[in-house]
């Protein structure tokens, strides 16, 4: 688990918060669906994760398979496993890049909501691209 809160973020005020989501999913039995296991699977050779990338067959396709992978995507450091072992309680199960592009994420309680912030956050990148 920390080594995908590592993957998801360098902001390490932020990774309690990620670890709550992490550990509030698998509580509810729904699929971790982490973009760093899908990057692993590439050998994070991908600019972007794209749906066609989210169908890999891969015990650490966190998309495809429920619960934690066989084992880390990385070596975690200290603040991540320290989240994991010390989450933020709270009712998130989702969580977006934020469309500030400054590393932090916003988090959300429902689909609806979490949806709202991926369409923003896409907004942001497209008009990055066409700078």
């Amino acid at each position: 688990m920390a080594s995908i809160v590592k993957g998801e973020s360098n902001h390490e005020p932020e990774y309690p918060s990620i670890a709550g989501v992490y550990l509030n999913r698998l509580e509810k039995g729904m699929k971790l669906q982490a973009d760093p296991t899908v990057a692993y699977c590439f050998d994070y050779s991908l600019d972007r994760i794209l749906l066609k990338h989210l169908e890999v067959n891969s015990p650490y396709n966190t998309y495809k398979y429920p619960g934690l992978p066989p084992g880390p995507i990385c070596v975690p450091d200290k603040a991540s496993l320290e989240a994991v072992l010390n989450p933020d309680k709270h009712g998130y199960l989702f969580f977006c890049a934020s469309p500030e592009m400054d590393g932090t994420h916003r988090f959300a309680t429902t689909l609806s909501e979490h949806n709202r912030n991926a369409r923003e956050f896409q907004r942001a990148l497209d008009a990055r691209r066409k700078r």
